[in-house]
């Protein structure tokens, strides 16, 4: 079976929230598209090209569709969130996708595209710290742990626990897909 992931991040993303589960799904196995709200290579927070990979096609949201992946991966950068969230059709893919039940794996600032994708409320979700009231406001109920799983949200606060969360991102994909 092949197994489909897709990234959205735009720029001034956070490096390591990138790289990391791009190439740990990499790892995996998994066929993974980039979609990047400039719709062109950007550079991440700490100066990375994004993405790394110089063969990977980049994905506008127009380019992409829901029932073409079992896995979204939404990382952080608290500059690049504010942009990316502004953007009323990855919000929509974002709503789409939690509504067809696939995993969503979501670090740090990335909880800003939840909370603007209306997923968050009732659910346990994690987040960059200074978020923590935005999540509550919007209904969700805060924890602060490596890897939080509520149905088919993933979520953790921070990169130092980038292999914890995926870890578990990877889990949950194999629970539902096996």
């Amino acid at each position: 079976m092949l197994k489909r992931a897709v990234i959205i991040t735009g720029n001034l993303v956070q490096d390591h929230e990138f790289i990391y589960p791009y190439y740990r799904l990499l790892e995996e196995n998994f066929k993974v598209d980039v979609c990047i709200n400039e719709g062109q290579k950007v550079k991440g927070i700490l100066g990375t090209d994004i993405p790394s990979n110089k063969d990977q096609v980049i994905k506008k949201i127009n380019e992409i569709n829901t029932s073409d992946y079992d896995l979204l991966i939404l990382p952080g950068g608290v500059k690049a969130m504010e942009k990316v969230r502004q953007n009323i059709k990855i919000i929509d893919f974002i709503s789409k996708f939690h509504s067809e039940e696939k995993i969503i794996g979501c670090i740090c600032s990335g909880a800003q595209l939840l909370i603007s994708a209306k997923v968050v409320k009732d659910n346990k979700i994690s987040g960059y710290y200074s978020m923590k009231d935005d999540l509550i406001n919007a209904g969700a109920i805060y924890e602060d742990l490596p890897a939080v799983i509520d149905d088919n949200i993933v979520t953790t606060a921070h990169y130092k626990d980038l292999g914890p969360w995926m870890k578990a991102v990877i889990g949950e994909y194999y629970k539902i897909n096996s």
